[in-house]
């Protein structure tokens, strides 16, 4: 079975086509970018979001009682450690979907002006143009936000029957750029936002969405090639905030060009840095020099997203994770040294206590959510380390990574971190002190394996 939406490619940031004045991650680095980005006027995502999204498990084919079983398993086994925002992934509107493969021409269910409203046979309570609200009525009553993916562009079926667009006397083929498309979804064609219409079609789309109660949108197909939907990106973030609720904005799929750093945080709260992420090592490994490349951007409101945790049961029940245990681990460590959102994606229903344990270790959900000074060091080929402050500022947090297929030594001498030894080790996942080291902090690690302290001045 096929289990990847597009292709998935290895290499680390596409080259950048350079025709937006925008600013690069050198100018973020010296403070040059422009101001802040736009999450922190609204107090959006301040912190790395945390929560369940349903394509690693069930593709486009989630259905309400699939997604109140999952949800009521996420607010009592994970809400309790912060993963608080459940998504409905992709092709929610279409009655027929299927799993991981498309249908070429979809008749998804739409209202009177064009807008992907759920399939009433998979969502019932959304009929009578109740749309999502009475599942996020529920999601919200479990504590939890409640998130959508949706599609860049508008319905081609509304293209079709040429629905009006909503307090216009426009219609859907007015603002349609039908050359503008998916390479991998047949659903959408793009908006041309020169056109009259345009920006209200948007303005609509999350006016309905803020009526449903949504507070996350994954929006996809938003960067290849960034610059021809940069237009879009600014509409949708113009939209939402006109839209009366706060909706964090989250782009995807990957290769937002660095040069597009500063453009893509100002108008997203979090936007992928590569496309869809499975559990493969030659994945994970890519993912290193991806974050270690966005760092400049990482802030409050600001994340860099290396995409969903494939962790437990996977892809429609086929398999479980292909990750190793120590693959599991790094993966964990990785995300959260580096401070990318932790999205669940293994099927909730199957969530064996391994699993559970590895996504809720207080200590390393604590870097995740607080630190700060996130940073990778270039010590020496075959071994990666990141570090960073802890919250207070007294301590500092150390990840070292084995990236190699041999067991080996890695570690990183404590002026490289701005610190004088002695220093108290404390290993962040076993929960305990290890002892003190004077100079240097290594530790022999198997294949693929990783180690995460907390360093303390004694």
């Amino acid at each position: 079975m096929a289990i990847s939406r597009r292709n998935i490619l290895l290499a680390a940031a596409a080259a950048p086509v350079a025709t937006l004045p925008l600013a690069g991650p050198a100018e973020a680095a010296s403070g040059k970018t422009g101001g802040a980005p736009a999450a922190n006027a609204a107090g959006l995502a301040l912190k790395p979001p945390m929560g369940w999204n349903s394509w690693n498990s069930f593709a486009g084919t989630i259905d309400e009682t699939q997604a109140l079983e999952t949800a009521a398993i996420m607010r009592d086994r994970l809400l309790p450690s912060g993963y608080d925002t459940f998504t409905v992934d992709i092709q929610w509107y279409e009655p027929e979907a299927k799993g991981y493969t498309y249908n070429t021409h979809p008749v998804p269910s739409l209202d009177a002006y064009g807008r992907l409203t759920p399939a009433p046979n998979r969502f019932p309570s959304a009929a009578d143009g109740k749309g999502f609200a009475p599942l996020a009525e529920k999601v919200h009553a479990m504590g939890m936000k409640f998130g959508i993916h949706v599609m860049r562009g508008i319905a081609r079926r509304a293209v079709e029957l040429n629905l009006p667009i909503l307090g216009t006397d426009l219609r859907a083929a007015d603002i349609a750029d039908t050359t503008s498309t998916c390479a991998w979804n047949p659903d959408m064609y793009g908006v041309d936002m020169r056109k009259p219409g345009a920006q209200e079609y948007y303005d609509g789309l999350f006016r309905l969405y803020a009526a449903w109660g949504v507070d996350f949108v994954k929006m996809d197909d938003m960067s290849r090639p960034y610059d021809a939907h940069a237009p879009e990106i600014e509409a949708a973030a113009q939209a939402i905030s006109r839209c009366g609720r706060p909706i964090v904005l989250s782009l995807s799929p990957g290769e937002t060009p660095l040069l597009r750093g500063d453009h893509v945080r100002r108008h997203a709260q979090m936007w992928r840095i590569s496309d869809d992420f499975w559990d493969d090592w030659s994945l994970l490994e890519a993912q290193f020099t991806r974050l270690e490349n966005w760092t400049p951007y990482r802030a409050p409101g600001s994340w860099p997203d290396a995409d969903m945790l494939p962790l437990g049961r996977l892809a429609l029940g086929d398999r479980d994770t292909r990750f190793t245990t120590d693959e599991q681990r790094t993966l964990m460590t990785l995300w959260s040294i580096a401070r990318s959102p932790l999205i669940m994606g293994g099927d909730l229903r199957y969530l064996d206590k391994p699993t559970l344990d590895l996504l809720t270790n207080p200590g390393v959900l604590a870097v995740n959510q607080a630190s700060t000074g996130n940073c990778p060091h270039y010590v020496e080929d075959g071994m990666k380390a990141w570090s960073a402050w802890s919250e207070d500022g007294s301590d500092r947090y150390l990840a070292l990574f084995n990236v190699t297929d041999e067991a080996r030594e890695c570690g990183i001498a404590l002026r490289q971190l701005g610190m004088a030894g002695p220093v108290a080790v404390y290993d962040v996942w076993q929960g305990a002190e290890i002892g003190n080291e004077a100079e240097r902090v290594s530790s022999r690690l198997a294949p693929h394996a990783s180690a995460l302290y907390r360093l303390r001045r004694t």
